[in-house]
């Protein structure tokens, strides 16, 4: 059964169920502010009626013995005047006046029976707590008392108090039927509110789902659901964004195979038919091209491993400033005759751990793209710093320069600076992006700065060499190595023990 009625509750559209609790919640505030009323009613109301009767009931005495001093006598009619004065302003009560013997000189129930013998009967309740008394004091002696209670009721509530009660209800019910029905508005339209910007969302991700990478949601504002829209929209320009990448990678990655493979088939297939001999010059053409697929398919896949942490990288403590000093040593001649000048400076003791290879690598890249992107005569300087927690490794020229739109592009693969170089003078387009993966794997970052027609500045960011953390580190591989070789063995001596009972 309950399953059925939350099946029938998740059946209910969003707005539905939140127009639904906003009901109920109005109708149970409702039931709470009729109990407490009613409460009050039924205790302190009744209370406050049977008060006001007994404070009539005083008065009464008191004016009837201040006439009663004047006239001596509480059977004249006008010592009793009061309380006949009572009946005539006051609707729907009885008033009974006693004298000190039993007597009564006034009583405004007394009716007179003629079948029986005009026998005179009286209206008064018998239960003392329906009645309000009060008793006629005259210097201190009591010549009688007075007497009043309301017909048709045992709590001294006369029937505009009745009314006035029963009104209340009905007003309070009302008032709960309205609360109801404004609450069930207000649900209906702040669902609506919050809803129509998920229902954007919903329909903007379909159209992303059916091809339309343009699509966004188009919500700004302070709250969650336009916070949630604009980084939904970050999210669909970066989807948009990659999949233009993606259609450019294999754009380029099938032009990059095509030009070599059509300049091999066609030199191979001229040999085969006699038109060139296969001389060494033919074949110098094809190995060249041959070279050059090797190339691009090697910096794919060194990619492609990088990415995948498909070689483990070296943990080593590294002198940055005598690593960069060979790959200097090593570029001199390179730069020098590309006619740029190479200057280098490095402060001493900066330590890192990492794998040296990979930071020689990554550098290596950014003073290749240095190069490729300086024009003749410019200058490339290479600098390596310590900072209070990371190590700076920057490779500064004075080339073509980069825009800030174009610093957001240069990791990714196949992207250069100038689009319209050939892939000879540009390279290959993946430098950048092995770059970015080799100090991601050592848990720093890259700084790219640049100005356009004024040169670009890359700095490889990567954490110093920490000897507490490096010896914690030893500390966890060493727990590790042994766990594993406890588990090893105890593994040969179940297999043994399993041996020697077969």
């Amino acid at each position: 059964m309950e399953d059925k009625k939350r099946l029938a509750w998740s059946s209910f559209s969003y707005t539905t169920r939140v127009t639904l609790a906003f009901a109920l919640i109005a109708a149970m505030t409702a039931l709470v502010a009729i109990g407490v009323v009613s409460f009050v009613w039924e205790q302190h109301f009744q209370t406050y009626t049977t008060d006001n009767m007994r404070n009539t009931a005083n008065i009464t005495a008191q004016r009837i013995a201040t006439i009663y001093e004047r006239t001596g006598d509480l059977w004249n009619p006008d010592t009793t005047k009061p309380a006949a004065q009572v009946v005539e302003m006051t609707t729907g009560v009885g008033v009974k006046v006693i004298d000190a013997a039993g007597g009564t000189p006034f009583d405004s129930s007394i009716v007179i029976d003629e079948d029986v013998d005009g026998f005179q009967r009286s209206f008064e309740p018998n239960d003392a707590s329906q009645v309000a008394m009060a008793n006629i004091v005259v210097d201190g002696v009591a010549v009688g008392s007075v007497r009043i209670w309301v017909y048709g009721s045992d709590t001294l509530m006369r029937q505009p108090d009745q009314e006035f009660r029963d009104n209340s209800y009905q007003a309070m019910g009302i008032a709960a039927l309205v609360a109801i029905v404004l609450a069930s508005c207000i649900g209906f339209l702040f669902a609506r509110n919050l809803v129509a910007p998920i229902n954007r969302m919903t329909s903007t991700a379909r159209a992303i789902k059916e091809g339309d990478l343009s699509a966004r949601t188009e919500l700004h504002g302070e709250d969650e659901i336009a916070r949630l829209g604009e980084t939904f929209d970050a999210m669909a320009e970066s989807v948009e964004k990659d999949r233009m990448l993606e259609r450019r990678l294999t754009t380029d990655v099938a032009h990059e195979l095509r030009t070599p493979l059509m300049a091999i088939q066609a030199t191979v297939e001229a040999m085969v038919d006699g038109v060139y001999e296969a001389d060494e010059e033919r074949l110098v053409t094809v190995n060249s091209e041959v070279q050059r697929l090797s190339r691009l398919v090697d910096a794919l896949l060194r990619l492609s491993r990088l990415e995948n942490r498909a070689n483990p990288m070296k943990e080593e403590i590294v002198n940055v400033g005598e690593l960069i000093e060979g790959i200097i040593a090593t570029h001199e001649i390179f730069v020098s005759d590309s006619g740029l000048t190479l200057r280098y400076e490095a402060q001493p003791d900066v330590y890192v751990m990492g794998d040296p290879d990979m930071i020689r690598q990554a550098t290596a890249n950014l003073i290749s793209n240095a190069v490729r992107y300086t024009p003749e005569g410019g200058t490339i300087d290479v600098s390596v710093r310590r900072g209070d927690i990371m190590a700076s490794i920057a490779v500064k020229d004075t080339g073509i320069g980069l825009s800030r739109e174009e610093a957001k592009m240069v990791f990714s693969r196949f992207w250069r600076a100038d689009a319209g170089r050939t892939r000879e003078s540009g390279g290959l387009g993946v430098g950048l992006a092995v770059v970015k993966e080799i100090v991601d794997r050592h848990g720093g970052w890259v700084q790219v700065e640049g100005e356009k027609g004024k040169g670009a500045c890359f700095t490889i960011h990567i954490p110093l060499y920490d000897e507490e953390r490096a010896r914690a580190r030893e500390k966890t591989q060493a727990k590790e190595a042994a766990k594993q070789a406890r588990a090893a063995k105890q593994g040969k001596a179940k297999a043994h023990n399993s041996g020697k009972i077969g």
